[in-house]
């Protein structure tokens, strides 16, 4: 006797217009169909009159499977359908799998069908534009720790994630564990979509946010789709770009700009902690692309709103001087920025009045600098990259009311009093500061995080390097 094939058929996520023509056709054609019972009411009119239709309960997979290959064995083509595409989630699997182990030489033939993260997806807009990733939540046949494993690996690769099966009588908590672990690695504003009923009667759409998503409003017929890092909402539309626009928009002036972005770009992705404020975030950039050290995260001490703080005073024009500790500080500040905005840079250290003064009163020459400085610009912003000492000398001078600082950049290096000049700044709660922690730090590092200042209104867009 001849045998039969088995056809296995995604027949879409429930309504009959997302049914393919192929998949009608294979069900008209088909001796026998089997599926589960919930199901035969989305292709019934396409059944032919003949036909044998063999329905089962739900977790009767291999049942299915089995009548499956019993009917084809008898020589009937059989239709084996499945919700969506029969390859995810589905019966393609299982037919194979069973045919491995019975040996038998029966042709399997496989229609796809419309996902129901594809008819989600939809429904909300353009949510998988980009890379992407599916994660069922049911670990009737996977282990948890392996579920986890993997929800880990999607939220630190920045995939957009759709969740199926995300919830059940018994599963109550692991939606909940799985919103803590993106958490960890994506923005709190990250758009997410879940639709209930996807292509059914009862749908229902909804957008909101990672932070604000409740998993308490899910059930084991929605599907969840979560936004990466460049997901955006619009008017109510879940948007993924592929990044047409996103590289004509961040597109900068020049190469340096352009490499500038990139690299900025990039270092955000890579951050331990992405809630972090824009006036926190932005110094924090600047002074990680330019060390290369990632522990910057960790060691950018700021005053509240420091960097907004200083930036508004360079708009209204109150910042007028910046004073740093040495020439190499100087040099690192962007002159197109200091030319734009109309700000001088000075530096006593070579000053040989400080000179002469450092040799006179046994002090070093780069103390001697910050008292000429406090004479003659007791306003500036006053950055360090290389001298304690210089630090610590201002700090006495504010103590005794000789000069008040727009702002103090504390990037003193080195292992002698580094540390304790930082500590020595942090008091002044009324002056706006930015320091680095520690024994680290620089000219080069100090000059960084004044040009963020300089530029703190790019910050928002994400677009450095406009002076470069």
């Amino acid at each position: 006797m001849a045998k039969g094939k088995i056809i296995v058929a995604g027949i879409g996520p429930g309504s009959k217009e997302d049914i393919t023509p192929a998949v009608l056709e294979a069900v008209s054609q088909c001796d026998v169909v089997v599926g589960y019972k919930f199901y035969f009411r989305f292709i019934e009119h396409a059944v032919r009159a003949d036909a044998k239709l063999v329905d089962s309960g739900m977790k009767q997979e291999r049942q299915r499977a089995e009548e499956a290959f019993n009917y084809a064995m008898e020589g009937k083509d059989v239709c084996v359908i499945s919700s969506g595409d029969a390859g995810i989630y589905g019966m393609t699997p299982l037919i194979y799998e069973m045919a491995k182990e019975k040996g038998e030489d029966i042709e399997i033939v496989v229609l796809p069908g419309i996902s129901a993260f594809q008819k989600a997806a939809s429904l909300l807009g353009a949510p998988i534009g980009h890379d992407l990733c599916l994660i069922s939540m049911s670990d009737l046949m996977t282990p948890w720790a392996v579920i986890e494993k993997r929800i880990k690996a999607a939220a630190i690769g920045d995939f957009v994630t759709a969740i199926y099966n995300p919830k059940s009588h018994g599963r109550y908590w692991q939606l909940y564990r799985l919103v803590e672990l993106f958490l960890k690695e994506r923005d709190g504003n990250t758009p997410v979509g879940y639709v209930k009923n996807a292509g059914r009667e009862g749908q229902e759409v909804h957008l909101t946010t990672l932070a604000e998503f409740d998993p308490e409003d899910v059930d084991m017929f929605t599907v969840i789709i979560i936004g990466n890092s460049q997901s955006f909402t619009d008017n109510g539309v879940f948007i993924t770009p592929r990044g047409y626009y996103r590289e004509e928009s961040s597109e900068g002036k020049n190469v340096g700009q352009n490499i500038m972005i990139k690299s900025f770009q990039t270092i955000r992705k890579e951050l331990k902690n992405p809630n972090i404020p824009t006036w926190k975030l932005w110094p924090m950039l600047h002074a990680i692309h330019t060390t290369a050290d990632f522990d910057m995260e960790n060691l950018v001490w700021m005053d509240e709103e420091a960097t907004r703080r200083l930036y508004d005073k360079v708009k209204d024009g109150t910042l007028k001087t910046i004073v740093t500790d040495v020439t190499m500080a100087a040099s690192g500040i962007r002159k197109g920025a200091l030319e734009r905005l109309g700000i001088e840079v000075v530096s006593y250290i070579n000053d040989p009045r400080g000179a002469e003064m450092a040799k006179e009163q046994g002090i070093t020459r780069a103390q001697a600098g910050m008292r000429l400085a406090a004479e003659e610009h007791p306003d500036a912003l006053y950055v360090f990259g290389n001298a304690p000492t210089a630090l610590l000398e201002l700090c006495e001078l504010i103590r005794k009311n000789k000069c008040h600082p727009a702002g103090i950049i504390g990037a003193p290096v080195g292992f002698v009093h580094v540390e304790e000049s930082k500590h020595a700044a942090k008091p002044f709660k009324d002056i706006p500061k930015i320091l680095i922690e520690g024994r680290k730090g620089g000219s080069n590092l100090a000059a960084t995080l004044v040009n963020s200042i300089l530029t703190y209104d790019d910050a928002e867009q994400l677009k450095p390097g406009r002076d470069v």
